[in-house]
């Protein structure tokens, strides 16, 4: 068996296998707003207010709501992620299909978004086939919390639960905090670049591309590229 077989990839979603910011975050920002507005009670400005600061603050929206306001999980997944049209938006092309494909190993979607959505958006890119399995939102609770990404915690219980060693273990994603702690827990980062240019959302908005973290092992613009990447697992 040669070595590169013997890797697990754990692939973000949005904006690393799809340009989410031109099918989704736009819709997603709306529903979030209208979901606190309704919610809360509270006057349009402030919710949108809650959603960036919460998301700022913990990583998720979702997380600050449950914390300070009472609001379920499950409720605000269901009601935000309804998206009607998502499909449409989406753009996908065989070329990521065929590559993932062509990856030696086994292969995983990590997101911090619910199941219900990424299996619509994996459904309707081609690429449902392509992975083992999807760990969503839904599966990062521990002791009764949700931890996702870049959570320590959650990616060692991810790891345990699929019964992958982190030092044989790829993080393909496009948010750098959420490498930093993977590649604190052992994992091998890569640094998909391919949507940045056009993500008003992150906090990666005016990061310099051309370099490369310590945290981040390789860099890449497109899932073509990933069988050529240099990788010490």
């Amino acid at each position: 068996m040669k070595p590169a077989s013997r890797r697990a990839w754990l692939f973000d979603l949005d904006n690393t296998l799809h340009d989410a910011s031109h099918a989704a975050f736009g819709m997603l920002d709306l529903a979030m707003n209208d979901y606190i507005a309704r919610e809360l009670a509270v006057e349009p400005h402030e919710a949108d207010r809650l959603r960036f600061h919460y998301w700022r603050r913990y990583g998720a929206t979702l997380l600050g709501l449950e914390r300070h306001h009472g609001i379920r999980a499950a409720h605000f997944l269901e009601h935000t992620h309804r998206l009607p049209g998502l499909e449409e938006r989406l753009r996908g092309n065989v070329r990521d299909r065929v590559a993932l494909g062509q990856l030696p190993g086994r292969k995983f979607v990590l997101t911090n978004a619910p199941a219900a959505y990424a299996r619509r958006v994996l459904g309707a890119l081609g690429l449902a086939g392509c992975f083992e399995a999807v760990i969503s939102i839904e599966d990062m609770r521990m002791f009764g919390a949700l931890r996702p990404k870049p959570d320590a915690r959650m990616l060692r219980m991810i790891l345990a639960r699929l019964k992958l060693p982190p030092a044989r273990t790829v993080l393909v994603e496009d948010t750098l905090g959420h490498q930093r702690a993977a590649r604190a827990v052992g994992l091998a980062t890569v640094w998909m670049q391919r949507y940045l240019r056009s993500n008003a959302h992150g906090p990666e908005v005016g990061a310099r591309l051309h370099r490369r973290p310590a945290y981040v092992c390789a860099r890449i613009s497109s899932l073509q590229s990933l069988r050529a990447v240099r990788l010490h697992v």
